[in-house]
């Protein structure tokens, strides 16, 4: 089976490109999907999140996103600890689903994954999509998108990868600057070459 990255950064366009690869047929499997499954009430990942940091839940029990967000995006050492916690979950969880596909006769693969190059999880793929836009754009789209200031939306900015580091690691780049005809047109073409490679 193949397996193809995904990736982009926050407020890239990852998630549009995502949905059109669903719809042109591809099964994608979306890490944040599985990460916040692996964090469900009930689960032995909630109750790992909630021991190592203290009033992140709801009343019912359940993760506040936000409020957990606050605390790691601006410190490294919080955010790795989240991920120390979580990223094993996630690889366990994905393992199972791809081995479910491939069940099916599923011959390939998109796994939809925002920190794909920071976790060096790119070694693994068969081909590698990067969501590119330029930061400026990306940095206004993020403020529009989640109400932030300029300082906030920096934050998050900087704990990421900045996108044109993460080109040189690319097989194919989709570049999501545009409108969305053009962006279609171009994953459209990777998806193509995807089919294309067996």
């Amino acid at each position: 089976m193949r397996i193809y990255g995904l990736t982009g950064g926050i407020a890239s366009g990852k998630s549009t490109v995502s949905r059109i690869l669903r719809e042109l047929g591809a099964p994608v499997l979306d890490a944040d999907v599985i990460a916040r499954e692996v964090v469900e009430p009930g689960t032995p990942g909630l109750a790992a999140v909630a021991a190592r940091f203290p009033n992140v839940l709801t009343a019912d029990g359940r993760l506040d996103r936000a409020k957990l967000g606050a605390r790691v995006f601006g410190d490294a050492t919080e955010r790795a600890a989240l991920n120390a916690i979580i990223h094993p979950l996630v690889g366990k969880a994905f393992l199972e689903k791809l081995q479910a596909l491939e069940a099916q006769g599923v011959e390939r693969a998109v796994y939809d994954v925002p920190l794909l190059i920071e976790n060096g999880l790119q070694a693994g793929m068969d081909g590698v999509v990067l969501v590119w836009t330029p930061r400026a754009l990306q940095k206004a789209r993020l403020m529009t998108r989640d109400g932030l200031d300029e300082a906030a939306a920096e934050a998050r900015l900087a704990a990421q990868l900045p996108l044109d580091e993460k080109r040189q690691h690319a097989t194919w780049i989709v570049d999501n600057s545009g409108e969305l005809a053009s962006t279609r047109a171009q994953v459209e073409q990777v998806w193509r070459a995807m089919l294309a490679r067996g």
